[in-house]
């Protein structure tokens, strides 16, 4: 019954195309190797070109990012602190140092802008709303609030965003335009702000209300990291793989044509 799971797309379609193409492409070399250099040699040689071929496919991907590609960066939860719903909560989770000065008396308003400017202290930078990276960070939090449940769509809007970290190190002299050698990453954290806003009444027949933000609410914060993926990795090891496999064919090939003059000269010399 399990056979019958295999659809003609993508499964068998896929299938039966990689081995058109190892019979046609692959194949054809060989078969045109072996009418001139015997078969055992053109499986040698043929396979010594596949994985010299790999190692270049290979080493392209890698410099461009194309082609076989991992896990792009993106925006991870803060595993047990990703969504703050209070201000004492952001220090435990990690998200402030310390808490700002008269947040316990101060009333929804003024305590957005006090956790703000404590942000803002700490090292934390405003991110604008036409910054590509706003939007990013917009639709990870988006993503983890709902499936928390803690806000639904439609309920909420992203206000701030605050980031903080990601540099790179080390760098030659501290010159930013320096940096061949900065392979290592400090933490790059960002908080967004969601505000809830006030509930709204439709009315058949009559367009909605605009979203107001209810400034008496309590602001909720997502806490979250940046995952710098992989992106590269499956073309390193296809690179880095290929190559000492093309390495050791082209070695065998090497000792194969030592052993061959030495046999040859010993049997001039016998003659």
């Amino acid at each position: 019954m399990s056979l019958l799971a295999i659809g003609w797309e993508p499964e068998l379609r896929g299938l039966l195309t990689v081995i058109m193409g190892v019979v046609v492409l692959m194949g054809s070399i060989y078969m045109i190797l072996a009418t001139n250099v015997g078969s055992r040699l053109a499986f040698l040689v043929t396979l010594t070109g596949l994985a010299g071929w790999m190692t270049l496919m290979g080493l392209s991907w890698w410099i461009y990012g194309l082609g076989l590609k991992g896990p792009e960066p993106s925006w991870a939860a803060v595993p047990g602190q990703t969504i703050i719903q209070d201000v004492p909560a952001l220090r435990s989770a990690g998200a402030l140092e310390s808490l700002p000065d008269g947040y316990e008396e101060a009333d929804p308003v003024d305590l957005h802008e006090l956790v703000a400017e404590e942000f803002l202290s700490e090292g934390y930078e405003t991110i604008h709303p036409d910054n590509p990276a706003y939007g990013q960070a917009q639709a990870a939090a988006s993503e983890f609030i709902e499936e928390d449940g803690a806000l639904t769509a439609g309920q909420y809007e992203v206000t701030d965003v605050f980031d903080v970290g990601g540099e790179r190190y080390p760098l030659i002299a501290n010159n930013d335009s320096l940096d061949f050698f900065a392979f290592f990453h400090k933490p790059h954290y960002t908080v967004v702000e969601m505000s809830p806003l006030v509930p709204v009444r439709t009315e058949p027949g009559r367009a909605p209300a605009a979203p107001e933000v209810d400034e008496g609410a309590q602001r909720q914060y997502v806490y979250m990291v940046r995952d710098l993926g992989a992106k590269r990795q499956p073309s390193v090891v296809l690179t880095i793989g290929g190559g000492a496999i093309f390495l050791a064919l082209c070695y065998l090939l090497h000792r194969r044509e030592r052993i061959l003059k030495h046999n040859l000269s010993t049997a001039v010399a016998t003659a």
